[in-house]
């Protein structure tokens, strides 16, 4: 082969790895390629977060599934739960759950911090690329014959009467808030004085009650050491869920994460303002050795901006594949322990499947959320979730290479981004974020230009 081919045969070499290159950007969006160089290095669950109640939410037409994960503590003689519900649920529609099923799709669901490492900008991009089970029962109506029970005192009729796992509960319905505070007090449930206000727009709206506690002696003898989920399917219109009662002896403002499962699209709420929170956002290294303390200081921040007022989405994913995953997808069988009623043996992963999770974040008081929680599915299917990005950076010299030194100047301009952009989420003062990095602030960020800035690069 003499020295033309041996040129020619380079050229083409070179040209056919730019080519695949090319091919590959084409095929697959620019942020999934870069996707498969870093992975996930901490998440933001519900472990960060003292008192926050979890709930999972299973949604499609008219049938619903709702798990109530409770986190009760306390002596468990002194637990009570009151749900309003649309209808009289029979007893084989309700159903105790697996709370590691429901701390799973927490794990897969949350917030996450990923790394990423720079490239050597010294290699040529041909070299690169040489590297390179619930299921909902029909409703059980308004007959009350076929329950046992009958009118009581306080204009409150027990419409049905189950021992469920280690739970006792009784369907309510009432004429009165008052007599309903008052006959649940009798009867032994550990409720708030003053309920009646929260329980009078659920008794106008002709809702039924279910409600709930611990049968000790069930509970001793299956030698459980906490409480599982509740779980309870029925069939209504109404696609929403009941938050006020919780808030009647609420001490400042409380936290619930809603797990949305659907077949469908995106899940946001129709009465309040749903957002997005800010995402695929690179952060200083150090927050690293910081996430818990990062991330529940950014959503602090962004609750205050948004007064309280509003439901986050912090994820939505098709249930059959993550990237980067903080957890592994749940299994068919999980899902359908949580209720997803619309699977079958049949359904696999290793792609699509006909399950979408929606995961919203809620902060709120009396005051900011005087309603009850309404939902809507939308047809949206592009993927979100909160993600925070580390990128170490390439760890050669200046004078390695003529790109070596246009490398590190852009290197300085994107650390100062990241102080920003830290600041930008957390509120943070930007001169104490530079001293952690080890860094002297750019000599004209003061601090709150960080949000000026923000705001001029999403005009």
């Amino acid at each position: 082969m003499d020295l033309k081919e041996i040129i020619m045969m380079k050229v083409f070499r070179k040209t056919f790895l730019l080519i695949l290159i090319l091919s590959a950007s084409l095929l697959v969006p620019y942020k999934e390629i870069l996707a498969f160089c870093g992975f996930y290095v901490a998440k933001a669950d519900a472990t960060l977060y003292n008192n926050a109640s979890r709930v999972v939410l299973v949604r499609n037409e008219d049938k619903t599934v709702i798990s109530m994960m409770n986190d009760y503590k306390g002596e468990l003689k002194d637990f009570a739960i009151v749900v309003p519900v649309p209808v009289v649920l029979q007893k084989e529609q309700i159903h105790v759950g697996n709370p590691k099923t429901v701390d799973h799709i927490d794990a897969y669901s949350a917030p996450r911090l990923v790394e990423y490492f720079d490239s050597d900008p010294c290699r040529r991009i041909y070299e690169e690329a040489e590297d390179v089970k619930v299921v909902p029962s029909p409703s059980a109506g308004n007959n009350k014959d076929q329950f046992k029970g009958g009118k009581t005192d306080h204009g409150v009729t027990v419409e049905a009467t189950y021992t469920v796992g280690e739970y006792d509960i009784q369907i309510l319905s009432a004429k009165y808030s008052s007599g309903l505070e008052t006959w649940l007090v009798q009867n032994g449930y550990k409720i708030p004085k003053g309920a009646s206000k929260a329980l009078r727009p659920y008794i106008q709206q002709n809702l039924k009650f279910f409600v709930a506690k611990v049968n000790l002696k069930e509970h001793a003898s299956a030698k459980l050491t906490y409480l599982r989920p509740l779980q309870f399917a029925f069939n209504s219109k109404q696609f929403m869920l009941p938050i006020r009662l919780g808030m009647i002896n609420a001490q400042g403002p409380q936290d619930l994460l809603i797990y949305v499962l659907t077949k469908n699209g995106r899940v946001e709420s129709s009465n309040y303002r749903t957002v997005k929170l800010p995402t695929d956002m690179e952060v200083p290294g150090f927050v690293k050795s910081e996430f818990s303390d990062f991330y529940k200081s950014m959503f602090d921040y962004q609750t205050k901006k948004e007064n309280l007022r509003a439901v986050f989405t912090e994820y939505f994913w098709n249930m059959g594949w993550c990237d980067p995953c903080a957890a592994e997808p749940l299994s068919v069988q999980e899902l359908k322990e949580l209720g997803v009623f619309w699977l079958d043996d049949r359904t696999s992963f290793g792609g699509s499947m006909p399950v979408m999770v929606t995961r919203l974040h809620v902060r709120y008081s009396n005051e900011t959320f005087p309603e009850d929680l309404v939902f809507q599915e939308t047809n949206d299917q592009q993927n979100f979730q909160g993600r925070y990005i580390i990128q170490h950076p390439w760890k050669g010299s200046r004078n390695q290479c003529r790109e070596a030194e246009t490398y590190f100047r852009e290197l300085e301009k994107r650390e100062d981004t990241r102080a920003k952009n830290l600041a930008i989420l957390t509120g943070w003062d930007i001169n104490s974020i530079y001293k952690k990095m080890n860094r002297q602030s750019s000599g004209n960020t003061k601090s709150g230009d960080s949000e000026k800035w923000w705001k001029k690069i999403w005009k």
